[in-house]
């Protein structure tokens, strides 16, 4: 896929890589902003030990620097998730690497809220960058 259409239902995305692409192909140029928050509060991926769902939701908050990631983009990529299993650190990890990928911020800070399963919730944040 080149790009996402623009009215209509979205594609099912076919995996994180493929959705990655989409969500640089889709920034835009940055306007005069010092900050960005992006909450996506309906984030499903699958515990790679029990295959289990794990449900929460991801804050996406950055410094522009040229560009802006565009909402349904990011909407597209992190439904790439919802087959994908991974431990809720390596999602935050890899989120901010690939926002970096995407939009080169001057700081991202990424926060993914694991939802309470088994008693324990989990929060995992990863940083790039400096914030100024």
């Amino acid at each position: 896929m080149d790009e996402l259409p623009r009215t209509g239902p979205l594609p099912r995305p076919e995996n994180p890589d493929q959705a990655r692409e989409i969500l640089r192909q889709e920034a835009f140029p940055a306007p005069d902003v010092q900050l960005v928050t992006l909450d996506a509060t309906e984030f499903t991926a699958i515990c790679p030990r029990t295959g289990q769902p794990d449900f929460g939701s991801v804050t996406v908050e950055y410094v522009p620097a040229e560009r802006c990631i565009e909402s349904k983009a990011l909407k597209y990529y992190l439904w790439s998730y919802r087959n994908e299993g991974a431990f809720c650190e390596t999602l935050a990890e890899r989120i901010a690497g690939d926002v970096v990928y995407a939009v080169e911020p001057k700081w991202v800070r990424v926060r993914v809220n694991q939802n309470v399963r088994g008693g324990i919730a989990i929060v995992a944040v990863a940083e790039r960058g400096e914030r100024s």
